[in-house]
């Protein structure tokens, strides 16, 4: 009898320890942006190259009212920078020095629209629309389902100085699960090229986020239920899968990619584990585990980052994690302590 007592002790003692998952230390955000109307997803970081502290932080409200919003580094709402009337944006980034014409060039943000099935692309910081209208992606899929795009991730060949996106969607097939665009312009406009399909798909969940590491020419992009998965973002390179890591650390969804670059080629890619509350990094160079971090953030979908300085309170520059409360929450770059 002192043994069977013993032995339910011992089993409600090991169930307890698997039902209370530790939790990190929480880091509080130096700023909290005011919130959006609906549904907070990804942010994306522009520069000001005259002036970093007037940079500028992009994100993306869910919903088939939606906006790309602006806020400044203090989280207010730029209203003039706000792109609004957008059908279920999902996913933003950044470009710069796109060429316009033989003269000209314009830094950029490119985004979904979901319920329109298009990439959007827009010049910074002055708001303009490139696209007339959007440019349908997806389009030889037969299954409706199959055409709504979802992430997207903006590539500059440093070598060639071409410009691509790089479009996931909400759903879609086990291979070619990606699509890559060749942005260019011409005497006619800035138009979207086909340039090729790419990307394993496990059929868990589904495919968001995507980042792409310019320098060292990878895109990452999460395998929502399985891993983190890496190709060469050069489309000359081939589509041959080249790592597959990192799934072993997550509790459930393997959300957003931000890649913090340091000048000699290392740093980290910093990767959201949605359902735990805390996010996982990655070594740059190598790609092995190397900490985790709660930032005090809730199921967060999108982030990203920059290592640049840009004011006394992102003095080493700025992480932007989606809260799902409708807000963003920005930190100093050196509070994720990973020097």
């Amino acid at each position: 009898m002192i043994k069977r007592i013993t032995s339910i002790i011992g089993l409600l003692g090991i169930l307890v320890v698997v039902g209370c998952e530790e939790k990190l230390s929480p880091v509080a955000p130096d700023v909290i942006t005011e919130k959006v109307n609906y549904d907070t997803d990804d942010p994306a970081i522009w520069i000001n190259p005259a002036n970093p502290s007037e940079s500028v932080v992009f994100g993306t409200d869910k919903d088939t009212d939606g906006a790309i919003y602006a806020f400044d580094l203090e989280g207010k709402v730029i209203e003039d920078m706000v792109i609004r009337g957008i059908r279920y944006p999902n996913n933003v980034d950044v470009a710069y020095n796109f060429r316009v014409n033989d003269s000209s060039m314009v830094d950029i943000i490119a985004f979904t629209e979901r319920e329109r099935g298009m990439l959007r692309l827009f010049s910074v910081p002055n708001m303009k629309p490139l696209d007339r209208g959007g440019y349908p992606v997806f389009e030889d899929e037969e299954n409706p389902e199959f055409r709504r795009p979802m992430g997207i991730s903006l590539y500059k060949n440093p070598d060639n100085g071409l410009t691509y996106a790089i479009v996931s969607r909400k759903n879609g097939p086990k291979e070619n699960y990606l699509y890559q665009y060749l942005l260019y312009a011409d005497s006619l406009g800035v138009h979207a090229k086909l340039e090729r399909k790419f990307g394993n798909f496990s059929g868990i969940k589904e495919i968001e986020a995507i980042a792409v590491d310019d320098e060292n020419g990878y895109v990452y992009y999460s395998d929502e239920g399985v891993a983190i998965r890496k190709y060469h973002a050069n489309p000359e390179m081939g589509a041959t899968e080249l790592a597959s890591f990192g799934g072993e650390y997550f509790k459930d969804d393997i959300e957003g990619i931000a890649i913090a670059k340091h000048e000699d080629g290392g740093g980290y890619i910093i990767v959201s584990d949605q359902q735990k509350g805390q996010f996982n990094i990655f070594s740059r160079k190598e790609n092995r585990f190397v900490k985790a971090i709660n930032l005090s953030t809730t199921e967060t979908d999108g982030c990203e980052v920059v290592t640049y300085p840009l004011n006394k309170v992102f003095s080493k520059g700025l992480f932007v994690a989606m809260n799902d409360d409708g807000t963003f929450y920005f930190y100093n770059y050196d509070k994720l302590q990973l020097e």
